[in-house]
């Protein structure tokens, strides 16, 4: 972070700052812990043409989550560009690994987060998985809205970047069919919509907080899907959850073509190391 940058965000905060240290934060933008006289500060920045639109909408997702009084999320400060950065300045978190008892209470308050319903699946407000655009067009099927908002579009844009060819891909009929077995009694619930390990945080007094949401109604399992893909949390957590949200006969083959969405969004994100993932999974399920 420049100096320019730096005096900015300090009279932003209307205070002098000490420190600014780089911290993981994902794999979009660059993040920092900003240390005050006062107290500390978690920064993201990033010079993208988009950036204040996907920050935009995770300042919204976050004060969603907010509103339905569940799971915690950090405080949004501020939201604005300087020169050619977007930035996004929230509340710093202190944080500690998780026990299998911080890994249940999450799942108790994700659960919580999940019995927040709507009529439609989808939102109001359209968002971002990573940096890809994602449509939230409301729609009262689930099989629609996972077929036409969610795999078709990240299908589309494989096959436009070159990463799958339409052999690789299955045919709208096709999904609709297979989703058609699988699908059925789902009710609308309220998501984060990207819950890997990245995406949740424990404090220090043990309060789980959700970060970096791509919220919309949809099908729990969702959730349950992203949280498994990359090794999965805490037992503790799953069974916390089930109590809420039973697991069914189905729920394995639904968590697996849930899982293909990210996989597909990973594949348009980061390239051809994901597609042996993507093959494996369309050839299985569809």
């Amino acid at each position: 972070m420049d100096a320019t940058f730096q005096n900015h965000i300090s009279s932003v905060l209307n205070e002098d700052i000490l420190s600014i240290i780089p911290i993981s934060g994902g794999d979009i933008s660059k993040c920092f812990k900003i240390n005050t006289s006062k107290k500390s500060y978690f920064i993201k920045t990033n010079n993208s043409r988009n950036a204040l639109t996907i920050f935009q909408a995770e300042v919204y997702g976050l004060k969603m989550i907010q509103s339905t009084n569940t799971i915690k999320t950090p405080e949004v400060l501020f939201c604005d560009t300087f020169q050619e950065y977007s930035f996004l300045i929230l509340e710093y978190i202190e944080t500690k690994p998780p026990s299998s008892l911080d890994f249940e209470n999450l799942g108790i308050k994700l659960a919580e987060l999940h019995q927040n319903t709507s009529d439609t699946f989808g939102l109001t407000q359209n968002n971002f998985i990573g940096s890809l655009y994602q449509s939230n067009k409301p729609n009262t099927s689930w099989v629609e809205f996972y077929t036409q908002e969610r795999l078709l579009p990240q299908l589309q844009l494989a096959k436009q970047k070159g990463l799958l060819s339409d052999r690789d891909s299955p045919s709208e009929k096709i999904i609709a069919e297979k989703l058609e077995s699988l699908f059925f009694d789902v009710k609308p619930s309220l998501l984060h919509g990207d819950l890997w390990s990245g995406n949740f945080m424990i404090s220090k007094d043990g309060t789980p907080y959700l970060i970096d949401p791509a919220m919309y109604y949809g099908h729990f399992e969702v959730d349950i899907a992203m949280s498994k893909l990359f090794g999965g949390f805490g037992e503790s957590f799953y069974k916390a959850h089930s109590k809420c949200f039973p697991v069914t006969q189905k729920t394995s083959s639904r968590i697996e073509i849930y899982q293909l969405y990210y996989l597909l969004v990973h594949l348009n994100l980061f390239g051809k190391s994901y597609y042996n993932s993507v093959q494996n999974s369309i050839k299985k399920h569809f």
